[in-house]
């Protein structure tokens, strides 16, 4: 019996619930989940439909992108994963999808503005989007490059605070304590995606929402006075 069984199952039970949420269709997307203490993380393999999937396919890679367990190549956005789990050191599950709604802003090249209190409940900015990737980035190892473009928006931004990310002609990532809540902010984050969409074609000139709304919705439930939810 495999050493990581309970790690793969994560990982699998974040992957399976992609599809039951609309988050992928065919083979797109991936997620993983990461045992910091051990220096390993459970991974979608590439290219293996939904349907196909067990917990034994899931791939286990150290974050030096060695492959320490699995049959299967592991997903091919591996190593964007592993740059984020190595710059920032409070995450244990990251989830790439190519939903609909992000993916479209990510194409667009456009931040997520705050337009309403939906937004404002989960994050207190603008959805970050990074730059287009360089020639040169794109001809060298492409998918740690692309975890790099990540980090280097981030610069400024707390990852524990803002837990999504859209990455310019490419999609969303999404990142939490566990695979499980990393899937919840992929979620989360395309639904925000849609609303900002329908919110622009019913007033192409909407603004964003006042800074005090934002503060006070963010703050009821994510501040140190928080008073959203059950004790």
């Amino acid at each position: 019996m495999s050493k990581f069984r309970t790690l793969k199952e994560e990982a699998w039970e974040a992957n399976m619930e992609l599809p039951r949420k609309g988050m992928v269709i065919y083979t797109f997307g991936n997620v993983s989940a990461l045992d910091r203490e051990r220096g390993v993380f459970a991974i979608k393999p590439s290219g293996v439909p939904y349907e196909e999937l067990n917990a034994g396919d899931m791939v286990v890679v150290d974050l030096d992108n060695r492959i320490v367990e699995g049959k299967l190549n592991p997903s091919s956005d591996t190593r964007t994963h592993t740059v984020l789990y190595t710059h920032f050191p409070d995450i244990g599950g990251v989830v790439h999808t190519h939903s609909s709604f992000a993916t479209a802003w990510a194409q667009a090249a456009r931040p997520i503005p705050v337009y309403g209190t939906t937004h404002a409940d989960h994050l207190p900015i603008d959805i970050p989007c990074t730059p287009f990737m360089t020639n040169a980035a794109i001809q060298g190892d492409y998918e740690e490059e692309t975890g790099k473009q990540i980090c280097d928006i981030f610069r400024g931004l707390d990852p524990a605070e803002v837990r999504m990310v859209l990455v310019a002609g490419h999609g969303p990532f999404t990142w939490d304590q566990t695979a499980a809540k990393a899937v919840y902010q992929a979620v989360i984050l395309e639904e925000l995606a849609r609303m900002a969409i329908l919110t622009e074609q019913i007033n192409p000139n909407a603004g964003r929402l006042k800074q005090e709304l934002i503060d006070k919705h963010y703050q009821r439930k994510h501040g140190k006075n928080a008073y959203y939810g059950q004790k």
